[in-house]
Parts: C-alpha cells; sequence; structure tokens
C-alpha cells in the first residue's frame, strides 16, 4: 500500500484533541502496514519528539515491536527518549546494539544513563565494551549512583572557566568547544584551580557584557551546590524553592562534577507525583503495556494486608453481637458511620501528604495544620452529625438512637480528621513513606473507632 498526498490529516485546527491523536495513530498504523522504513519515518517525522512518542505509545504492543524492527537503527533517537519507561524498555529490547552503541556516544550523560538502564546486565555490558574508554568510563560511574539520586540525574558535560577569564576568552573557548559542550546548558560556572565552584553566570548576563570583563566580576553566587547523593525528591525541592533553572553538582571533596538542569527535574517531578497518587491507593502501576498477571502481582499484597485489617475491624463488631441482634437498626446504620468517617479521613490525608511532599509541614506549620483539621473535623462532624441524627430519627422514630448515631459519628468524624494528619507525620518521622502506608492504618483505625462507638454506646443507652 503506497504512501500518497490523499492520506492527509484533516486541518487539526478543526478537530478536537482526541480526533487529532486518532488521525495520527491510523497513519502511523497505516505507514507500518507497509514495511517500508522511509514511510515510518515520514511520518514520525512530521511531529515534535515528544508527539511522535504520545503517537507510538497509544499503538498495540505487537505494532510497537513491528515499528522498531522496521526503523531498526534508525529509530529517531530524540523519540526514544520521550517515551515513558516501560514502552521505552520495550522498544530498546529490539533495537540492535550498533543504534544503541551510536546513541550512547551522541546524548548527554544522563540520557546516555537512563537508555542503558533499560537494558539487560549481559548486553549492557557488552555495549560498555564497544564504547571509547573516556565514555564509558562517565556512564560506569554514572551508574554507580543510586538509580533516585543526583548522581544519576546529572549531566557530566558542562562548560567551567576561571574567575580570572574575561568574557571574550570565555565565549571563544565555547566556540572552539563546541562538540564537548552540553546540548542544553544556562549558566557558566566559575571555578578555583582545584575545581571547586566559586560562583555563576546566567548565560544572559554573558550576552549583555563587554568581552575584556573578566567572570569574577560579574558572577554571581550560586543559589544551591548539590551533591551526588543528594536523592532527586530533594534536588527537585530545590528547584522549585529558589526557582533553579540549573544547578551544579559537587563530589564528597566539593569539586564540581556536573549539573543538574531543569528539564530532567521536571520529569523528576512528574514521576514522584504519579508514585504518590498510585500509592495513596496502593497500587504500584498504571501502565498501558502492564499485564494482568502483573498487575495483579503489584496489587495482591496490598488488598491482601486489607482483609487482615479488615478482619479486626470485623472482631469489634464481634464484641458486640447480641447489641445488633436486639437492636437490628444498628446493622443498617453502622455503614453510614463508617463511610462518612473514612470520607473525611481520606480527605485530610490527601492534603497531609500533599503537604509533607511540599515541605511544608514543619516546626510551628504541623502545629498549626493539626489544630487546623481538628476544628474542620469537629464543624464537619457538628454538622453532618446533627444531618444523620434527623435523617435516623425520621426512619426509626427513636430519639436515643438518633442521640447514639449523632455522638458515635462526632467521635468518628474528629478521629478521621486528626489521624489522617498524625498518621503521615508518624510514619515521615519513622522513615517510612507516608504515601504508601498512611490509608491502610487511616482506614483502619476509622473502622475500629467508628464501630466501637457506634456500638459501644448503642449497648450503654438503648439495651434494657
Amino acid at each position: 500500500m503506497e504512501m500518497d498526498e490523499e492520506r492527509e490529516l484533516p486541518a487539526e485546527q478543526e478537530l478536537s484533541e482526541d480526533e487529532i491523536e486518532a488521525a495520527r495513530v491510523a497513519e502511523l498504523e497505516a505507514a507500518i502496514e507497509t514495511g517500508r522504513q522511509a514511510e515510518v519515518l515520514e511520518v514520525l517525522e512530521q511531529y515534535h519528539p515528544a508527539d511522535a512518542a504520545d503517537v507510538i505509545e497509544v499503538l498495540p504492543r505487537s505494532l510497537i515491536g513491528a515499528a522498531t524492527d522496521i526503523l531498526a537503527e534508525s529509530f529517531p533517537t530524540e523519540v526514544l527518549l520521550e517515551m515513558r519507561d516501560e514502552y521505552r524498555e520495550l522498544v530498546v529490547e529490539r533495537l540492535p546494539d550498533e543504534m544503541l552503541q551510536e546513541a550512547l556516544n551522541s546524548l548527554d550523560t544522563d540520557d546516555a544513563a537512563m537508555l542503558l538502564d533499560d537494558l539487560e546486565d549481559d548486553r549492557q555490558s557488552d555495549i560498555l565494551q564497544k564504547l571509547e574508554s573516556s565514555d564509558r568510563e562517565e556512564l560506569e560511574r554514572a551508574m554507580s549512583f543510586d538509580e533516585e539520586s543526583a548522581g544519576r540525574l546529572m549531566q557530566r558535560d558542562f562548560l567551567a572557566a576561571p574567575e580570572f577569564w574575561n568574557v571574550g576568552q570565555t565565549v571563544d573557548h565555547a566556540r572552539s568547544n563546541a562538540e564537548e559542550l552540553p546540548d542544553v546548558f544556562f549558566e557558566i560556572y566559575v571555578i578555583d584551580p582545584t575545581f571547586r565552584v566559586l560562583g555563576c553566570v546566567p548565560l544572559h548576563k554573558i550576552m549583555r557584557t563587554p568581552r575584556n570583563v573578566p567572570l569574577g566580576e560579574i558572577m554571581e553566587e550560586n543559589k544551591v551546590e548539590i551533591p551526588e547523593d543528594m536523592d532527586q525528591e530533594e534536588v527537585a525541592y530545590l528547584f522549585q524553592k529558589y526557582d533553579l533553572t540549573s544547578a551544579p553538582v559537587i563530589d564528597e571533596s566539593g569539586r564540581l562534577t556536573g549539573m543538574v538542569t531543569i528539564d530532567d527535574v521536571v520529569d523528576v517531578i512528574q514521576e514522584e507525583n504519579r508514585e504518590d497518587l498510585l500509592a495513596l491507593s496502593n497500587v504500584s502501576s498504571a501502565d498501558a503495556l502492564d499485564t494482568v498477571l502483573s498487575t495483579f502481582r503489584s496489587r495482591a499484597p496490598w488488598l491482601a494486608m486489607n482483609v487482615l485489617t479488615a478482619f479486626v475491624a470485623s472482631i469489634v463488631i464481634s464484641l458486640f453481637d447480641k447489641t445488633i441482634e436486639t437492636i437490628v437498626a444498628l446493622a443498617v446504620l453502622m455503614p453510614v458511620v463508617v463511610a462518612l468517617g473514612g470520607n473525611a479521613g481520606s480527605q485530610t490525608l490527601a492534603v497531609s501528604v500533599r503537604a509533607l511532599a511540599e515541605r511544608e509541614l514543619s516546626g510551628n506549620t504541623t502545629r498549626r495544620a493539626i489544630i487546623r483539621e481538628a476544628l474542620t473535623a469537629l464543624i464537619n462532624g457538628v454538622v453532618f452529625s446533627a444531618a444523620v441524627a434527623v435523617i435516623a430519627y425520621f426512619w426509626f422514630r427513636d430519639p436515643v438512637l438518633s442521640g447514639v448515631i449523632a455522638v458515635a459519628m462526632l467521635a468518628t468524624f474528629l478521629w478521621a480528621g486528626l489521624s489522617g494528619i498524625i498518621i503521615p507525620l508518624t510514619l515521615k518521622r519513622l522513615g517510612a513513606d507516608p504515601a504508601v502506608a498512611s490509608s491502610v492504618f487511616l482506614l483502619t483505625t476509622v473502622d475500629i473507632i467508628g464501630f466501637l462507638s457506634f456500638l459501644g454506646l448503642a449497648t450503654v443507652f438503648l439495651l434494657p
């Protein structure tokens, strides 16, 4: 089937985003069906690499594999880097070693390390051995750092100059060594003879300064210097706090060893937010390429834990079995107490985990947040307890039962509001990830407090 001029995308401004994506996918599928490399490349080259990556990711697994086999060593590296981890790994598995070797030689260190990390250990070792010794040593050092550390995130190509160089010398040096410069950089780092950072000169200041002015006269103090072993989440926090576009990375001796740029930090922020969102629901993945079995394996452990916690709540209910047998209305109203309490606690928990991630809970702000959530829980408890009590009264015509459920709901709301912030704070202090573990503890304790208060008060005030 020939690619011809008749098969063109309709004017994109007249289509919705979904229609545009569907048209792009259909065009790429048709090109893949031809089995011709030139036609597949022609389709991908119409778009920005990020958009091309999106189109590929919509394809079924079989077509992604077919496109990779057709393109082989011509697979666009810039598109490969824009793909999400799970899709990029699928493609890298099928790409020839020669193509990957050439890509590693041309990429910045951080991108090369990310690509290398997608390979199996044996294949990774084979490809590394084929690289030039200097490139191999840089990549091996990058790979020696923890996957979520600044050492892995940084790129080792940067522009540095001594403070006595003037602007003209620096610009001439950069031009004569253009091939060794990083693809994107925003600052020139000023260093002493031991390679320690004295300051930086933003490129916009270089452009505005005469050639004969020394760098030492126009350099600015670095807002932060990032250790190689700093966690990437802390790096992202510093970038957000100080509005950074780049930052120098130093080794254990304080010497400049690389830099982190904003484009990589944006990816980290997205990744960390995604992980926290999934962790709040106790799942570890939500990828289109996940199989049923892998999805089951990732979710089953948390469900198993919930089985145990559910039986704890059931044991509490069993303590009041005679009360429930005597007053059947209690069985009808029990879900109302714990459902509203659980929702209130989940709201507080979501806010608390976000605040912890943003470093907003420390010192006096922690105390103010606890007081705020306690008062909010109190107001919500009073309002909704009264509403439920009125409904219960008109349903069962029992004022004592209405009073019991009102008090029980107020107690549950107060507990839910306080535990929604205290539990993640406690887990954080103990070194655990609040996003992962908080919801299990929260919902279990809310159920226990809700059942215990409602059935306990009913036993005291309603039984003859």
